[in-house]
């Protein structure tokens, strides 16, 4: 499919109904990504061009040869500094899944999949071999034969990686921003408001905003948008509309859904939808 506002740019994107995998395959000229996360780890690499993008708080730039390794919810965005864009494939890989094929592999390091890569990026052509063989055979439909056995050297590729605690830039949440963040967990689906947050901190709005900006590397907004967005993706991926999703998660309405949902992935809701479950909106 072509995305909007630039017909040259496309995407193209697939879920293996029995591991919860999807696999996507994109070209991008431009601006590619609004800053967003993912409850999945995403595994891929840059077939062409130079792909550039802010995670963890640093500028990383990938050229082909280069693997990319993002752990679940680190916040992401992407675009393409130079005018050819830029085309990549990406695994997004489910926590749970990830989390039992490690036990089965025995790969202790992998089953705490909260725990972030050492390097963004990764200079290793094996890793970027075993990423590209699990891509072909899963977004080609190679047999689950061909899946399960890339995706073992895939995953005996990724437990040999360095992993640790990302680094944050940014100093850890005080019990005032702590509490701000829990208040728009609980209350995702509810229509707060900058002084309700304050109070909860205990401490005025605009020194909030400044805090809680430097703690997540986003306003209180932008850190709800992205909480409605994961749990708009798994509401979608279970077979909900997205009239239903709009209205579960707290957006004003299936418009205003779809609006921050093609900033983020760059598809519908209801393509999202339909990729997962095989039923049209």
């Amino acid at each position: 499919m072509t995305t909007p506002h630039n017909p040259t740019n496309w995407l193209t994107a697939r879920r293996d109904a029995e591991t919860g995998i999807e696999s996507l395959r994109a070209h991008f000229s431009g601006h590619a990504y609004d800053p967003h996360d993912h409850d999945d780890m995403l595994v891929g690499y840059t077939e062409q061009g130079v792909q550039r993008f802010q995670c963890h708080r640093s500028l990383h730039t990938s050229v082909p040869g280069r693997a990319i390794l993002i752990e679940p919810g680190a916040l992401h965005d992407g675009h393409a500094p130079e005018a050819d864009g830029f085309t990549y494939a990406m695994l997004y890989l489910p926590q749970a899944w990830v989390e039992h094929a490690a036990r089965r592999l025995e790969l202790p390091g992998m089953a705490g999949v909260e725990a972030a890569f050492c390097r963004t990026l990764v200079d290793d052509r094996a890793l970027v071999a075993a990423i590209r063989e699990a891509f072909v055979a899963i977004h080609g439909g190679e047999g689950r034969l061909a899946r399960d056995q890339s995706l073992d050297r895939l995953l005996l590729q990724l437990g040999a990686q360095p992993r640790g605690a990302p680094p944050t830039g940014g100093p850890v949440a005080s019990p005032a921003i702590a509490r701000v963040r829990d208040l728009l967990h609980a209350r995702m689906d509810g229509n707060l408001g900058l002084d309700e947050l304050a109070e909860a901190a205990g401490i005025d709005r605009f020194r909030l905003t400044r805090l809680f900006q430097r703690a997540f590397g986003a306003s209180p907004h932008a850190y709800l948008v992205r909480l409605r967005l994961r749990a708009a993706r798994r509401l979608l991926a279970s077979g909900h509309t997205p009239a239903q999703v709009a209205a579960e998660v707290g957006f004003a309405d299936q418009s205003h859904l779809g609006r921050w949902f093609r900033r983020a992935y760059r598809m519908t809701p209801a393509a999202y939808r339909q990729m997962c479950t095989n039923v049209p909106d």
